[in-house]
């Protein structure tokens, strides 16, 4: 999603691509943000330049000086799949904000950014419209593929804005989740402004056009799913199934357990702090597997609430969650908590981010009335509610922000 590729005028890659996850251009976008200024960055940007695409270029004009002369056109890992499949260099304003390369104020590329970067903006390729013919397959790819000539290319898109696709999420208060080993919210706002530079990401959404000033407010929750799956692995036997059963069978609260979810690494809406899991007022007179169980599933849950209130914070509205089937949201524990401490409904849907991308290149010219009437129609499995009298809930949520808050302190 917001990877780095480079080729020459011959369109080969000059090296390999540095993927989104690698922390080399670290320093390169902090010292970026400083210099610039966060009124700037924040106002047009509407994010940090960070470990993004235009820093991680910069790394190389830095550090490979004899590969960066040599670079014909950068690219954004999408960008080169549609290249190699149709042998046309370009990108979308999805894809080069997904870089941190794309200026919302002036709804233009960032050169000025580039230029600060001591980088030459002809090396951006050339603009194309997301749902539009993007180039066909050629003869090279047709071979490779088994695709036939003439086949064009309509839609791409980074991971999370096609989950959200997938999820029939366009508009604004409208929420794309998902729970797997990390979590995300995906929030769709028409707000170009934005107080936080690192514990949000704002992003283009599919739609972004002219006339649509659709974003993506993204924050990640680098722990969630892998708590469970780690109790599961260090579980004598239990399957998610009887795990599921057995924290079915304990209180909301879990007696008083909280687990703070967070050993997966630096957690970016804790300000990239690194704290680790913690199971906190453990009674090993009275706490069982089942407390384990019940109270890692709400102690994730209370961590996508935590986020969704930076998120509401930062001027995100939240009137309708949706969610594939899958991963955390086949647990009603995990799915309830979450829709009670939010107050308002999850729709689960049977669909996957591969569903989505497959019927999105079927859409030209921003048709989303029967894409989206078909997907609420088709796919709706179940539908989350609050529960009412929920002051449980929410004394567990305030319980485990004060464990939550003492382990910050101490780091």
């Amino acid at each position: 999603m917001h990877g780095l590729v480079i080729v020459d005028k011959n369109g080969d890659p000059l090296r390999n691509s540095i993927i989104w996850c690698d922390s080399r251009a670290v320093n390169i976008g902090n010292n970026a943000f400083e210099k610039l200024g966060e009124e700037k960055c924040m106002s047009q940007l509407l994010n940090s330049p960070g470990n993004f695409t235009a820093s991680k270029l910069k790394w190389v004009k830095d550090n490979e000086p004899h590969i960066y002369e040599k670079i014909h056109k950068y690219m954004l890992p999408g960008d080169f799949i549609a290249y190699k499949l149709t042998g046309e260099i370009n990108t979308t304003r999805n894809g080069l904000s997904e870089g941190i390369i794309w200026d919302y104020k002036n709804d233009k590329t960032a050169d000025w950014l580039l230029d600060f970067y001591g980088i030459d903006s002809k090396l951006t390729p050339k603009i194309v419209d997301n749902f539009s013919k993007q180039g066909t397959i050629n003869s090279i790819s047709s071979k490779a593929t088994g695709l036939n000539v003439g086949v064009p290319i309509t839609y791409r898109a980074g991971d999370q804005p096609n989950n959200a696709l997938s999820l029939n999420v366009f508009d604004d208060g409208e929420v794309a989740a998902s729970g797997g080993t990390s979590g995300v919210i995906y929030s769709i706002t028409e707000n170009l402004s934005s107080k936080e530079p690192s514990r949000i990401n704002h992003f283009a959404h599919v739609n972004y056009s002219d006339s649509n000033k659709s974003i993506g407010k993204l924050l990640c929750i680098n722990g969630a799913g892998i708590q469970y799956r780690w109790l599961r692995n260090h579980s004598v036997g239990d399957s998610y199934e009887k795990m599921n059963k057995l924290a079915s069978e304990i209180s909301v609260g879990s007696d008083g357990i909280s687990v703070i979810p967070f050993g997966n690494g630096a957690e970016r809406m804790l300000n990239n702090m690194n704290i680790g899991t913690h199971i906190c007022n453990i009674n090993l007179n009275q706490h069982s597997h089942g407390h384990l169980y019940r109270s890692s599933l709400e102690g994730i849950a209370f961590s996508f609430m935590y986020g969704m209130e930076i998120l509401k914070n930062d001027n995100a509205q939240i009137n309708v969650i949706r969610a594939g089937n899958d991963n955390l949201f086949r647990s009603e524990i995990f799915s309830s908590t979450v829709a009670t401490l939010i107050g308002h409904e999850i729709e689960i849907y049977n669909t996957t981010g591969a569903f989505g991308a497959a019927r999105a290149s079927g859409i030209l010219n921003d048709d989303f009335s029967s894409f989206r009437e078909k997907i609420t129609k088709n796919d709706h499995v179940m539908t989350f509610l609050p529960i009412t009298g929920n002051s449980e809930y929410i004394d567990a949520y305030a319980r485990w922000k004060e464990d939550l808050n003492k382990i910050l302190k101490n780091k």
